[in-house]
């Protein structure tokens, strides 16, 4: 099937990762159509698409079966970003975590069969490997930990998805995304790299707790390709595949990406201290989509740095405090 020919359907697709990746699609000649709630108040993020003639946005909750019929009708392909995003706001809310991250999904499975879909891509996390307890870098088969509500909703729909592949008439991929950074239409600042660029750039005093832990990072546009690479690549190679989306370069302890960071800010104020509630702690492997569809990485954390520290310093995002929702995942419209 040519491009132009199919229809991708990207739930959460204004947020963080969808708005960057609904930009590559449309460059790239597919059509898209973005269902997302918006619960970040986050529609500017691609607002500007509307004049595209491949794209559509609707608006709603891909847990309403009306919603989710009317947005595949056409659809060839769907991706799942939608999700309560980060181990903070599911702690926060955890029954609509439950809700969100699970039983959604698990609906919207059911929905997909007898559509004429092709692939489905489900965009899970590194942090299932959570606590490791050995120094190798976790594999795909490598034991999940998961430390988190967040985490665990993850697992659990991963494994629901693979216990449910020979019912499925269409191709379905878990991509185990490392810790997201870079710049976006809809940015963040309550991820590590782009929290510690700007708490810095800002010459604000940082608390870092237990600097010498260890977690895979890769940028926004990185993931964005790596979704782009399953959806063109042979069947056979990912269907029913599990991958680990990152690059074996991209490990760092916390120490190590303030290391990158005091390169482009001046006696940043730094306080170490012991004893986080953290307790996540891994190195990951990226070998295999590496071999098996020849994806590799292109943008670094440290060319990322230096892009957000001057972003700060010529005055962007300087409504962050006035916009903290729209800059991060902290709380929700309880009407949601």
């Amino acid at each position: 099937m040519k491009q132009e020919e199919r229809h991708i359907l990207v739930i959460g697709g204004a947020g963080y990762i969808g708005s960057v990746l609904s930009r590559k699609l449309l460059h790239k000649g597919y059509k898209v159509r973005i269902l997302d709630k918006l619960i970040y108040d986050n529609n500017c993020s691609v607002s500007d698409l509307s004049e595209e003639k491949n794209f559509s946005f609707m608006y709603g909750d891909f847990g309403d079966d009306v919603v989710l019929n009317n947005s595949l009708k056409g659809t060839t392909d769907v991706v799942l970003l939608a999700a309560l995003v980060g181990d903070p706001i599911c702690k926060k809310y955890p029954d609509l975590a439950k809700k969100v991250n699970l039983e959604y999904p698990k609906k919207l499975i059911q929905h997909l069969t007898n559509k004429s879909i092709k692939r489905f891509i489900f965009t899970s996390t590194c942090s299932n490997y959570g606590l490791r307890n050995d120094d190798t870098p976790a594999e795909e088969n490598s034991d999940l930990n998961p430390q988190s509500l967040y985490a665990e909703t993850k697992v659990e729909f991963e494994r629901y998805i693979l216990d449910n592949i020979k019912s499925q008439d269409y191709s379905s991929t878990i991509l185990r995304l490392a810790t997201a950074f870079g710049i976006s239409n809809r940015m963040r600042f309550d991820l590590t790299i782009s929290e510690f660029a700007r708490e810095l750039a800002l010459g604000k005093e940082l608390l870092v707790f237990d600097e010498n832990t260890w977690r895979p990072y890769c940028h926004i546009a990185d993931i964005s390709e790596a979704i782009i690479k399953v959806l063109e690549s042979p069947k056979d190679k990912v269907q029913g595949e599990v991958f680990n989306v990152g690059s074996n370069k991209e490990n760092y302890t916390k120490k190590m990406i303030l290391e990158l960071i005091q390169k482009y800010v001046h006696n940043p104020k730094i306080n170490y201290k012991l004893g986080g509630f953290d307790p996540r702690n891994y190195r990951v492997s990226f070998n295999k989509i590496k071999n098996v569809l020849n994806y590799q990485t292109r943008c670094t954390a440290d060319e990322s740095i230096k892009q957000i520290i001057n972003a700060i310093n010529n005055h962007l995002f300087s409504d962050v405090e006035q916009r903290k929702n729209f800059y991060g995942n902290y709380y929700l419209d309880m009407n949601y």
